[in-house]
């Protein structure tokens, strides 16, 4: 009979404390998309030490762990974990702050690599499983869509993983909860830069110049009617127009000639993502036109929605309940218009994309904000959930 598993967190807890210095040493010193060569290096030579086939140079600075378990199979599963930083300034003044000026590790990568360490560390040591491992160290999450170079490159037919998961951590949830869902869980991301040209003039004579600023302000109203009038009720999409500048400014009285907007449409499904494209177009276009200006748009796509398959986001609320125990996996939540490059592996192989909470740590804040900080309590968690993916998805005989 076959010896029932055990809770990986247990064990990982032995080395904690090890796994927090990591992932401070990991926070201290952040990486951009494609310039995470300190990371790569800190993650190839863990692996190495723990015995565990490292292969490294996918997408420049990526790193791949292969761990075989116990027993061959031709069953195999991969696991990613993201690395890079965003490009801004901490505001924190603990010991392990940022020490490079204008990079801040303020979304959690540095947690999301420690935690797959302490699952490959756990995993290298008991090898509990029948297959291979694939372990995932992705470069340039935020904007560079490192996991689509990735793909590009050759991951999965270099390490032809059966299925592939990933985790986020998200301060929205409390510490010990996890919430994972089939269907789309973060949003397709574009972006739109929208330049307006009129004819410049004085604030007095209007009749005299095309104002740019009236047409702007007229299409940005006009753009809300995508979700309001053109979009089903039941769908989601978010036009936001989060920037306006004007040619001109500091004199109360000139009208300029030129407005340039910039903003970002989120959407889950692709026939919704074509609608929003095409109306953005037609809008700013027409709508510049009728109030006699020009427009033009410049429509960018970026990463497509985060699909979870069925069956893989099944297995991964189970997998958690085993983990963090039963109660603790959330399954009825609505997704998040934020995106993920994740999006590109799932377009490759099923799988599910979850959530980890981290509430009630030092850092109240929410990601992207220069105060945040992970929360190093969730690390055996998290590593001991990724780990569980591995013994569950490639079990014994």
């Amino acid at each position: 009979m076959k010896t029932p598993l055990t809770n990986p967190v247990d064990r990982i807890r032995s080395y904690h404390a090890e796994l927090t210095g990591v992932r401070h040493d990991l926070h201290a010193h952040p990486e951009l998309a494609f310039e995470e060569s300190r990371t790569s290096a800190l993650v190839a030579e863990s692996l190495k030490k723990w015995g565990i086939e490292t292969h490294t140079g996918l997408a420049k600075t990526g790193v791949v762990g292969v761990i075989k378990g116990r027993t061959a199979s031709p069953r195999s599963i991969g696991l990613r974990a993201d690395m890079d930083c965003l490009p801004m300034h901490e505001t924190n003044n603990f010991a392990h702050k940022s020490t490079n000026p204008g990079r801040m590790h303020a979304c959690g990568h540095d947690g999301h690599t420690t935690m797959l360490l302490g699952a490959a560390r756990y995993l290298a040591e008991t090898r509990d499983f029948a297959g291979t491992a694939y372990l995932v160290f992705q470069p340039a999450e935020e904007g560079g869509g490192g996991g689509q170079v990735m793909v590009k490159e050759g991951l999965f037919r270099k390490f032809p993983a059966d299925a592939v998961y990933a985790l986020h951590n998200y301060p929205g949830l409390p510490a010990g909860k996890m919430a994972v869902r089939p269907g789309p869980v973060m949003a397709a991301t574009d972006e739109i830069k929208i330049s307006i040209r009129g004819t410049g003039g004085h604030g007095a004579f209007p009749h005299l110049s095309v104002d740019p600023v009236v047409a702007a302000a007229h299409v940005i109203t006009a753009l809300q009617t995508i979700a309001s009038r053109n979009v089903e009720p039941v769908d989601a999409v978010v036009v936001s127009i989060c920037s306006l500048a004007t040619s001109q400014i500091g004199a109360f009285n000139v009208i300029p000639n030129a407005v340039d907007l910039v903003g970002t449409v989120r959407t889950f499904r692709p026939p919704t993502r074509d609608l929003a494209e095409r109306r953005v177009h037609e809008i700013v276009t027409k709508v510049a036109d009728a109030l006699g200006a020009t427009a033009s748009v410049e429509y960018t796509r970026g990463y497509p929605a985060t699909v979870n398959s069925a069956a893989e986001s099944a297995f991964a609320a189970r997998v958690g309940e085993r983990v963090l125990g039963a109660g603790n996996v959330i399954t009825d939540f609505d997704p998040v218009m934020g995106g993920e490059d994740f999006s590109f592996m799932l377009q490759e192989k099923p799988g599910a994309y979850v959530f980890l909470g981290q509430g009630g740590g030092p850092s109240s804040c929410f990601l992207h904000n220069p105060g945040y900080d992970f929360n190093d309590a969730v690390i055996p968690l998290g590593a001991g959930y990724l780990a569980a993916l591995v013994e569950e998805a490639l079990p014994l005989k």
